[in-house]
């Protein structure tokens, strides 16, 4: 979700206004990717870099979490939404781990979509505690599969589409391992100003990809 700053430029006002009005675009993406069936759908919330911007960019995003998470309940059970989140949700402030958790605790039981917050996340963090968690159970000659089991991802399926707004062609240090075989879609629409269509095209453009995995376009389709 990019280009939250670069819209408040557009709009003479602070960034943190601009991760207010992309609350908006969370809301639309969310209802569109329920209502067409997709059943994970994750959202890079905040990255481990992240904590490098301004002091007060961050407080207002922690503070901009708290509130939207109890404020965007209702709907994620009116929606039958299951909230998830990955990442090291020790490093966020006690009253974002408070909030979530409830959040977590209240969306356990719902069958639908399962809305994956990633906060606090890197790509590089992910593999890094994996491997640490198996170098001390004693593992050796590690395999893909021994590395799948101890993500923070664990159970969800890898992704099929990475969606990335605001005109930005790079990956960012977002599910590194996970995405070897993810398809990829870049629009210059910035994040606040994304809707369901903006969603509707990217799932057109991956329907109309083939995914060989590898293998040749003849063995696909045999």
């Amino acid at each position: 979700m990019d280009g939250n700053g670069r819209w408040a430029k557009k709009q003479g006002v602070k960034r943190i206004f601009g991760h207010q009005n992309a609350i908006e675009a969370v809301r639309n993406v969310t209802e569109g990717s329920a209502e067409l069936g997709v059943e994970f759908l994750t959202l890079y919330a905040f990255s481990t870099e992240n904590w490098d911007r301004p002091k007060y960019e961050v407080d207002g995003l922690m503070s901009l979490l708290v509130n939207t998470i109890g404020d965007e309940l209702p709907t994620l059970q009116k929606n039958n939404i299951k909230l998830a989140t990955i990442g090291d949700s020790k490093g966020l402030p006690g009253s974002a781990q408070k909030k979530l958790k409830e959040a977590i605790d209240v969306t356990r039981t719902n069958s639908g979509m399962v809305l994956i917050l990633a906060l606090n996340y890197s790509g590089k963090w992910d593999l890094v505690q994996a491997i640490n968690a198996l170098i001390e159970k004693g593992k050796t000659g590690i395999e893909p599969s021994d590395v799948d089991e101890h993500l923070s991802t664990i159970g969800v399926p890898n992704p099929d589409l990475l969606i990335r707004t605001s005109g930005e062609m790079r990956i960012s240090n977002f599910l590194l391992w996970q995405m070897a075989y993810t398809e990829l879609y870049f629009t210059d629409v910035l994040w606040p100003d994304f809707r369901k269509k903006d969603l509707f095209e990217a799932i057109i453009s991956y329907q109309q990809r083939e995914r060989r995995f590898g293998k040749t376009s003849d063995q696909v389709k045999a």
